[in-house]
């Protein structure tokens, strides 16, 4: 889906897994690695919080609410 600031939101239905990117492509490759992620397959990340702010992503891990795709 297109987010108003531009950007493409990509989700897994049968998960609930999402990701986004600049174009359909770049949020479908995100995706394929946040599902690696979410199945345990990925590369494991030994700071969580550390690797998200060198992503420049401000979110802080735990944070409640419903997601973003849901609203």
């Amino acid at each position: 889906m297109r987010e108003d600031d531009g950007r493409v939101t990509a989700r897994h239905v049968e998960t609930g897994v999402a990701s986004f990117g600049s174009t359909e492509s770049d949020a479908l490759r995100e995706l394929a690695d946040a599902l690696e992620s979410h199945r345990g397959e990925g590369t494991p990340i030994d700071d969580p919080e550390a690797y998200l702010e060198e992503q420049g992503i401000d979110a802080e891990i735990g944070e409640a609410g419903r997601p973003p795709w849901l609203e």
